[in-house]
């Protein structure tokens, strides 16, 4: 089978060298629009693995690729003034010509018939002409294969302009210089105007990619816009002259004018990379490299995606006989890669883009935030690369963390974030993991019995800080099933003390308590007999911040609360609050959230009132705040209060990120001290994008932009994660469920796994501490 590629970049130019060599008796043809060495990049950026990758692909093209890289294992960070390193990145760098060079080379001494300065218009004539049964489209970012064939192809729905597809926040410039950089380094300024950033790394002897980039807001506000090219690289020498050294940027696409030489980075995603044609002489066309997908080059892995798909291409190919199993499988195999990649390398684009957001944090952390921006780098594997930087990391984590909490750091305070003490008003939890509020439906009516006390009990023996009960009702009206546990009356307060007695006497964790209304989700059965099904008989009434059904045909209707329906349920609230302080819980949280009653006010979904409680997100949260200042002024000043809210519903239409952010300052405001960050359950048409750590976005920018901490939640499953969380200033404490269901020593457990042998243990648990840390030991773990 021939073979025309389009577009001599590097993922055509490496398709076609490796079919080639697969097969020497097949015509491989690249047609390329520019000339040989026209390219508008400077360097390119490969890790290790990927270097390892493509000798294993073709050895003698690798070889001299790896003979011209600059290799480097350190990353600088500059913030605020400070420099802060971490090295074991093993990264290496080469120029994009070099690059181009050396596979135009191999591609001709392996036979390749390479034809430049020629524009493909109909790629199935020219097929025909050179007697191929497969086009290969590799023609990059702006690729007209793909905009050819949009309707098979299917660039994501938020596609703009000519690439087709989602252009982002930051404008950004693609320099070089001839300065040379031992590290691969970034490079933050503050400006009048707003935050630049420089993403700079060498990548041969005597020249470094140099990239300028700030949010569009800023970028016009310091008039870049209306600069000419020359103006716009003295604005940037100016902005990094002691970066520089004296040292001159340059640009090498002169004949962009003006703000033309600054980009908006195009995120490409395509639903399929095949197009099948119908027609007896037509030949299929396959998307490679850019022309199928985008990373943003914070992350430095568009080259390297180019050059892997090429390569499982070509397995595949040589794997199959039949070709549509192989470009079936090639698109299964690479779309799942590329998309997993995509979403890390969107969470960098994200984290630059928003720079300001961490700007208050001081220079250790910002850069660790930086480093593991794109949750691909976890703490543990930071620890691999660097153990020294992890370990200063950790006193330094650690001496801050207990001066904050006003205790004295022990003597090796290497501590990992997770195990650092946290203050909020006068209590000081010993670590930063919450036992989540997880439902039991195991009250009879309203009251607590051996099963919390069992439940919360172990837990709390179980390493974590505080253990939360779960969400107890104000009101017999206000549960969501007969199971759940209240406050509403004098033998509840009395079920909860022995409880939180217990948990007291028998550990240092502290215990809290969520108190929340049901609303329109009430009145149904435990979730083993079928969650939100409504009660087969003794149901009660419902009610919300407007009329609904929450299972549309299913669930009861629950009518509208009136003035005198909110009194009684603030008045509920309070007593509950004050019933909550005389069983000795040492937190409370306020339910705002999963669609219960008080979420139902918040959410446009949910409240369509006409009155002072609906319509603008300040009037949605105006009963949230009242019941919330009401039980502040209940709840002892020295006991904290947080709130949890829903701060995404996965619904158009509903709450949002940016909402949370507002919701939060507007609790913060009223006198909370956490933020508990938790997401959906508000609509049964939600569409979560479920993974590790989902959530933890939510509670890093309500924490870092509305300025209040925040609980992170949601596939929190590992030390690890935790870890990672909380060293990177996205939360200031972790919430685990589920885990904590399959093992309530958890968090023994996990600082055992992790190696952090000073944590404590209860007296009588010490012979399984030392058997389970030999065992790990042993495994090597």
């Amino acid at each position: 089978m021939n073979v025309l590629c389009i577009g001599g970049g590097p993922a055509g130019l490496y398709c076609a060298l490796l079919l080639k060599k697969a097969d020497p008796a097949r015509r491989v043809v690249v047609v390329e629009r520019n000339r040989p060495q026209d390219t508008f990049g400077w360097g390119v950026v490969f890790s290790d693995q990927a270097l390892d990758r493509l000798l294993a692909a073709d050895a003698p093209s690798a070889r001299e690729v790896i003979d011209s890289f600059n290799h480097w294992q350190d990353i600088d960070v500059f913030f605020k003034g400070a420099r802060v390193r971490s090295g074991g990145h093993g990264f290496a760098g080469i120029g994009r010509k070099r690059l181009l060079d050396i596979l135009q080379r191999r591609c001709a001494a392996l036979g390749v018939e390479l034809v430049y300065e020629t524009e493909v218009t109909d790629e199935q004539a020219l097929a025909a002409r050179h007697g191929a049964g497969l086009v290969i489209a590799a023609d990059g970012l702006n690729s007209r294969v793909r905009a050819r064939y949009a309707d098979t192809f299917a660039p994501q729905a938020e596609a703009q302009a000519a690439v087709q597809a989602e252009s982002r926040r930051c404008r950004f410039v693609w320099l070089g210089t001839t300065k040379r950089f031992d590290a691969f380094t970034f490079d933050f300024r503050e400006t009048a105007h707003g935050w630049f950033q420089a993403h700079i790394y060498q990548f041969d002897a005597g020249t470094s990619t140099f990239i300028v980039e700030a949010p569009e807001t800023v970028w016009r506000a310091a008039g870049l816009e209306t600069m000419t090219q020359q103006e716009s690289i003295a604005f940037c020498e100016r902005l990094f002259a002691d970066r520089l050294d004296g040292h001159r940027l340059m640009s090498n696409a002169a004949h962009l004018r003006g703000s033309a030489m600054w980009s908006r980075f195009p995120r490409i995603a395509c639903e399929r990379w095949v197009r099948w044609e119908t027609g007896s002489t037509s030949v299929p066309v396959v998307l490679v490299g850019d022309a199928a997908h985008s990373a943003h080059f914070s992350i430095g892995s568009g080259t390297r995606l180019a050059l892997e798909d090429a390569i499982a291409l070509a397995r595949h190919i040589a794997t199959h006989g039949d070709l549509r199993t192989a470009l079936d499988g090639y698109e299964a195999e690479r779309s799942v890669e590329v998309l997993r990649l995509q979403s890390a390398a969107r969470n960098s684009m994200e984290w630059f883009e928003n720079v300001a957001r961490y700007a208050a944090l001081d220079a250790p952390q910002f850069a660790y935030a930086m480093l593991a921006r794109s949750q691909r780098l976890s703490h543990e594997n930071l620890r691999l690369r660097d153990r020294d930087y992890v370990a200063d990391y950790e006193r330094w984590f650690a001496h801050r963390a207990f001066g904050q909490a006003g205790l004295a750091p022990p003597d090796d305070c290497a501590i990992p974030p997770m195990f650092t003490p946290f203050r909020v008003r006068a209590l000081v939890l010993k670590n930063r993991i919450v036992v989540s509020p997880m439902a039991q439906y195991s009250a009879v009516d309203g009251t607590v019995g051996d099963w919390h006390l069992l439940h919360l009990g172990a837990r709390a023996v179980g390493g974590a800080a505080l253990v939360m009960a779960e969400m107890t009702c104000v009101s017999a009206d206000a549960r969501i099933t007969p199971g759940c546990p209240g406050l509403y009356a004098p033998q509840h307060t009395v079920a909860w003390r022995r409880v939180v007695d217990a948990v007291h006497a028998a550990s240092d964790a502290k215990i809290g308590i969520q108190l929340g209304h049901a609303g329109a989700k009430g009145s149904t059965r435990a979730m083993w007999d079928g969650i939100d099904q409504p009660l087969e008989e003794g149901n009660w009434p419902l009610v919300s911040a407007s009329p609904q059904q929450y299972l549309e045909g299913v669930s009861q209707m629950a009518r509208e609360a009136g003035a005198a329906d909110m009194d009684r349920i603030e008045a509920d609230f309070v007593r509950a609050t004050q019933a909550a302080d005389e069983a000795g819980f040492d937190w409370l949280e306020l339910h705002c959230a999963h669609g219960y009653l008080l979420s139902s006010f918040i959410s446009p979904l949910t409240n369509r009132r006409t009155d002072a409680h609906g319509g603008s997100l300040e009037n949605r949260c105006r009963f949230p705040l009242r019941v919330f200042t009401a039980m502040r002024a209940a709840w002892p000043a020295h006991k904290p209060m947080s709130v949890r809210i829903s701060a995404h519903d996965w619904v158009t239409g509903g709450i949002t990120p940016d909402d949370a952010v507002r919701i939060g300052k507007l609790f913060k405001a009223a006198g909370a001290d956490l933020i508990d960050c938790s997401s959906g359950q508000v609509s049964k048409a939600e569409q979560p994008v479920f993974g590790r750590m989902y959530q933890a976005p939510f509670a890093d920018r309500v924490r870092n932009e509305a300025g209040i901490a925040t609980i992170a939640v949601g596939a929190i499953s590992e030390a690890d994660h935790a870890n990672g969380i909380i060293a990177a200033g996205r939360a200031d404490l972790c919430a685990v469920g589920r885990p904590h269901l399959a093992n309530p020593a958890w968090t023994l457990a996990e600082a055992a796994r992790i190696g952090y042998r000073a944590q404590p243990w209860p007296k009588q648990y010490l012979a399984g501490k030392a058997q389970l840390e030999r065992h790990l030991a042993q495994a090597g773990t």
